[in-house]
C-alpha cells in the first residue's frame, strides 16, 4: 500500500513538473516594444538591404512574468530608400524588423513595423506604412532666395548709385540675386530622412511571440548597457547651403 502511495505521488510530481515546464507565454499580436537604435541609418547612405540594429529599453511582461527584458536585440533591415527632389518631394526610409534575441541568446524570427517615433524628431511617421519621412523644406527655399535677393539689392543699388541710377541698379540686382537663389534651390536636394543613434521608437508586432518558461531563464540580471542608448537623439535635417550672396561678406548680415 505504501509503495502505490509512493509511486501514485511520484507519477503527480512528475505531472506538475511537465505541466510547469510546458508553461509558455504569449506576447500577442499589436504589442508595442520600445526600442533604441544602435546604429545610425540615413537616406543620404543607406541603400536597401542596409541592416539596422536596436536594442529594447523597457520590460514587456505577460502574466507578471517578464518575458522581453531591457537589452533585448531587435534587427532589422532597411527595405525601402527614397532621396528628396531637387524641386519637389521629400525623402523616405522604410525599416522592417526581423528578429529579436532575447538576452540568454534565445531568438525569434518575425516581421514587424515601426508604430511611433521620438517626440523630439522632426521626421514624419507614416504610422500605416510605418515609413520614415524627412522634413520638408519649403522655409528654406524661400529663405534661400529672399537671402540672395536681398544681396543683390545691396549690391545693385551700390552700382546704380555709382552710375546715377541706384533705383534701376538695386531692381536689377534684386532680379540677379533672386535667380542666383532659385538656381540654388534647384541644384539642391530637400533633407534627409534620419534615424540617428540613441533615437527611440516603438516597433508594434504583426504576428504573437511565444516563449517557453524554460526559455525565459535569465540568470543574474545583465547590467544595463548605456553605451549603446547614449546618442544625442534625433535631430532636425541640416539646413542644405546657401549659395554666396554677391556683395556680400562671411559673418556680415545684410541690412
Amino acid at each position: 500500500m505504501k509503495f502505490r502511495t509512493l509511486a501514485a505521488s511520484l507519477v503527480l510530481v512528475a505531472a506538475a513538473s511537465a505541466q510547469e515546464e510546458a508553461k509558455s507565454y504569449r506576447v500577442d499580436t499589436g504589442t508595442r516594444v520600445p526600442l533604441s537604435m544602435i546604429n545610425s541609418i540615413s537616406t543620404k547612405q543607406a541603400v536597401e538591404g542596409d541592416r539596422v540594429y536596436l536594442e529594447s529599453v523597457f520590460p514587456i511582461m505577460v502574466d507578471g512574468r517578464i518575458v522581453i527584458p531591457p537589452g533585448s536585440y531587435v534587427a532589422g533591415t532597411v527595405t525601402q530608400v527614397k532621396r528628396a527632389g531637387r524641386v519637389k518631394g521629400r525623402s523616405e526610409l522604410f525599416v522592417r524588423f526581423d528578429s529579436l534575441t532575447l538576452p540568454n541568446g534565445v531568438t525569434r524570427d518575425f516581421r514587424a513595423r515601426m508604430g511611433s517615433l521620438d517626440g523630439r524628431s522632426s521626421q514624419e511617421l507614416d504610422r500605416t506604412e510605418g515609413k520614415v519621412k524627412g522634413e520638408g523644406d519649403k522655409g528654406g527655399d524661400a529663405r534661400t532666395v529672399g537671402e540672395a535677393a536681398a544681396g543683390g539689392v545691396t549690391v545693385g543699388a551700390i552700382a546704380g548709385s555709382i552710375g546715377g541710377n541706384g533705383a534701376m541698379g538695386a531692381g536689377i540686382g534684386a532680379a540677379a540675386g533672386a535667380a542666383a537663389g532659385l538656381i540654388g534651390v534647384l541644384a539642391s536636394r530637400g533633407p534627409d530622412a534620419t534615424l540617428p543613434r540613441g533615437t527611440t521608437l516603438e516597433m508594434v508586432l504583426d504576428r504573437p511571440l511565444e516563449y517557453k518558461d524554460a526559455e525565459l531563464d535569465f540568470g543574474t540580471p545583465l547590467a544595463r548597457r548605456n553605451s549603446f542608448s547614449d546618442g544625442d537623439g534625433p535631430q532636425s535635417g541640416k539646413q542644405r547651403q546657401s549659395l554666396p550672396i554677391p556683395g556680400r561678406l562671411p559673418g556680415r548680415r545684410v541690412p
